[in-house]
């Protein structure tokens, strides 16, 4: 079976670019442009392997869309990679803090990306 993704972006270029670098190296992929949404399919489908969020959006951001899966005991075990075009040490520190298992800035190292997802798969 297939390592299954759930991308969390609000922008449709980063989703698209995400997508096709994964389904091609063999992964299951879905996606959604809101961290509420995310959440939402976290709960109805347990077959995510991880979870890549984007930790800048409107509305809730990654930040608290990870603190509630942390908080979440159906959710607790699923890992995050926060994805962020905010690269300071700080900010990966933060995306930590938040509750994320990594961190990997924009724009995206693929080769740095599956090393992050096979790591925690």
């Amino acid at each position: 079976m297939s390592k299954k993704i759930l991308i969390v972006d609000d922008d449709p270029r980063n989703i698209f670019a995400l997508k096709l670098t994964l389904k091609s190296r063999g992964y299951a992929v879905e996606s959604c442009m809101m961290a509420q949404e995310a959440i939402e399919i976290l709960k109805s489908d347990h077959q995510f392997s991880v979870v890549l969020m984007d930790m800048m959006m409107p509305g809730m951001d990654g930040y608290e869309a990870v603190r509630i899966i942390r908080s979440s005991p159906v959710l607790a075990d699923i890992p995050v990679i926060a994805v962020t075009a905010q690269a300071m040490p700080e900010d990966r520190q933060k995306c930590i803090e938040a509750g994320a298992k990594d961190y990997v800035s924009k724009p995206i190292d693929v080769d740095l990306l599956i090393t992050a997802i096979e790591k925690l798969t």
